[in-house]
C-alpha cells in the first residue's frame, strides 16, 4: 500500500534536516537482519499514532535576494531550480511543512519561497487547497520565540506553527494535525497484476515496456534520465489484465540533483510500493553495479517479489560460459536475495522478451502460495530432525508448532521458547527448507517469531 509523502521544504539552516532526524531518526536506528543490503536512503519512514508515512528532505532553497544584493548562492539562475523543486514536492507530497527560522523572523526568501509555495497549490472540488501547507516556525525553544512565531502570519501560508525540531517542543500537535489531513486509503479499483520496470538511468526501462505492448507508449531515448514520472500502461497478456509502471531511473544518493530528479525517486519508490512484482533492470554491458544492489535494497524494504532482467544481452561478446558467469556474478552479490529468478533480454532486438510476463506471472502466483499449517509444520519437524535447534547459554531453543498467517508477501508466525535463542543462520535454515517443498520463486518470506509462555520440564 502506497504510504502518504511529507516533504520538507525551506531556505538553508532552518532545521530541516533536524526535523527530518526527529521524525525518522529512531526508526534509521532499527537493524534489519539481512545481511548485504544496502540501507543508504533519501527518504525515509516514520509513522504518528500507528499512521506511517515517507519522509523526504529537501535540499535548502536559497533564492538571490531581491535588489543587487545576493544571499549564499549568488546566482539568480537558480531560481529556476527552486521553482522546480517547489513544483515536484507540492505534485508528490500529501503534505508540505515549510520550514522558517523564529530566529530571524521572516526573511525575503521565506517570502520567495512562501509565493512559490501558494501559487502550485492546486484548488479542489470543495475548494480546499491541495496539499496542505504546514507553516513551521522553527528553533522555538523558549517562550518569547514562541509569542513572536505571530509574525509569520504576513507571509500567507495561514496559522503559524511554532515548534522546536531539537528538543522535540509541540512536534506531537503538528504531527496530529499532519496526519489527519492524509487522503484516506480506498481500495484499488483495479485487480490488476502490477509490475514495477525499476532500475539505474538508461537501462532500457523504457524500451523494455514498448516490446511488451507491443506499442510505443513510452519515450525511448538514450539521455540518461528521460522518464521522470512513474508511467502506468494498463493491457491484457492472455485474458489476464496486467499493469506495468514504468519508473525514472534510480540514481546513487550523491548523484541526485535537487528538485525534479530527486523526486524521481520518490516516484520509482512509490512505484514498488504498489507493484506485486519488480522487474529489477540491470545493464549487461556495465554489470550488476553497487547502485543495482541499492535498488534492490528498496525492493526488499517493501517485501516485494523480483525478477533480475538483464538487458542489452544482443551486446556481449559470449561463449558457452559466458550466461553461467553472469548468473553466478550476479547472484553472489545479491546474496540477500537468493531466491530471484534472472533472465536474459535485449529490448532492442526483442530476444527473449516473450519470457518476461510468464516469469513474473509465475513469481506472482509463488508470492501468493498459502501452505497448511499441517504441512507446514511436517516440514518444520523434518527440518528439526536433520538439523537439531541450537542451544545458547546452556539452554535450546525449541519450535512449538507454525503457521502461514499471510499471504502477499507469504508470513510464517513460529511459536518459540525464546526468539533470543533463534540465530539468523538457524532462521535462514528453516527458510530453506521450506523453500526447499515450495519454490517461492523470486519471492522474500517472512518468518516471525513469537515467544509461547510454556512451562519446560
Amino acid at each position: 500500500m502506497q504510504k502518504p509523502v511529507v516533504s520538507l521544504v525551506g531556505r538553508p539552516n532552518v532545521g530541516k534536516s533536524s526535523l527530518f532526524n526527529r521524525l525518522v531518526g529512531e526508526r534509521l536506528a532499527i537493524v534489519d537482519d539481512v545481511p548485504g543490503t544496502t540501507r543508504d536512503r533519501i527518504l525515509s519512514e516514520s509513522d504518528w499514532n500507528g499512521i506511517y508515512f515517507d519522509v523526504i528532505d529537501t535540499g535548502g532553497i536559497d533564492p538571490t535576494h531581491g535588489g543587487n544584493t545576493p544571499l549564499s548562492t549568488g546566482s539568480a539562475d537558480f531560481i529556476t531550480d527552486i521553482r522546480s523543486q517547489a513544483q515536484v514536492a507540492i505534485e508528490e507530497s500529501d503534505a508540505v511543512l515549510f520550514l522558517t527560522d523564529g530566529g530571524t523572523g521572516p526573511t525575503s526568501p521565506d517570502r520567495e519561497v512562501a509565493q512559490i509555495l501558494r501559487r502550485s497549490q492546486k484548488k479542489l472540488e470543495d475548494g480546499s487547497l491541495w496539499p496542505p501547507i504546514y507553516l513551521i516556525v522553527n528553533k522555538c525553544e523558549n517562550k518569547a520565540r514562541r509569542e513572536a512565531a505571530i509574525d509569520f502570519y504576513e507571509l500567507g501560508l495561514g496559522e503559524p506553527h511554532p515548534i522546536s525540531a531539537m528538543h522535540g517542543t509541540n512536534l506531537g500537535d503538528l504531527l496530529d494535525l499532519i496526519v489527519a489531513a492524509f487522503p484516506e486509503t480506498e481500495a484499488e479499483a483495479d485487480d490488476s497484476v502490477k509490475f514495477a520496470i525499476v532500475g539505474k538511468p538508461n537501462a532500457g526501462k523504457s524500451s523494455l515496456l514498448n516490446k511488451l505492448v507491443g506499442k510505443e507508449r513510452a519515450i525511448v531515448s538514450p539521455i540518461a534520465g528521460t522518464t521522470r514520472d512513474a508511467v502506468d500502461t494498463q493491457f491484457e497478456y492472455e485474458g489476464i489484465p496486467l499493469t506495468l509502471i514504468d519508473t525514472a531511473g534510480i540514481r546513487k544518493r550523491g548523484k541526485i540533483d535537487p528538485g525534479v530528479e530527486r523526486y524521481s525517486v520518490v516516484r520509482a519508490k512509490k512505484a514498488i510500493e504498489r507493484a506485486d512484482v519488480a522487474l529489477l533492470m540491470i545493464d549487461a554491458e556495465t554489470g550488476i553495479t553497487a547502485q543495482d544492489l541499492h535498488i534492490a535494497g528498496f525492493i526488499l524494504d517493501a517485501w516485494k517479489s523480483t525478477i533480475v532482467v538483464v538487458n542489452k544481452w544482443d551486446s556481449i561478446e559470449k561463449d558457452s560460459y559466458t550466461m553461467n558467469y553472469y548468473t553466478e556474478k550476479i547472484l553472489y552479490e545479491l546474496n540477500f536475495m537468493p531466491y530471484v529468478p534472472l533472465l536474459f533480454i535485449s529490448a532492442l532486438t526483442g530476444q527473449r522478451v516473450e519470457k518476461v510476463l510468464p516469469l513474473a506471472l509465475k513469481v506472482q502466483e509463488a508470492r501468493l502460495t498459502h501452505i497448511s499449517t499441517s504441512k507446514l509444520n511436517k516440514i518444520l519437524r523434518d527440518a528439526l530432525d536433520a538439523h537439531p535447534a541450537p542451544s545458547k547459554g546452556g539452554r535450546q531453543l525449541k519450535i512449538y508448532y507454525a503457521t502461514q498467517v499471510r499471504s502477499d508477501p507469504p508470513t510464517f508466525l513460529v511459536y518459540v521458547n525464546d526468539h533470543k535463542l533463534m540465530h539468523f543462520s538457524y532462521r535462514r535454515f528453516l527458510e530453506n527448507q521450506i523453500r526447499a517443498a515450495y519454490e517461492f520463486i523470486g519471492t522474500p518470506i517472512r518468518i516471525v517469531l513469537k515467544g509461547k509462555a510454556k512451562k519446560e520440564k
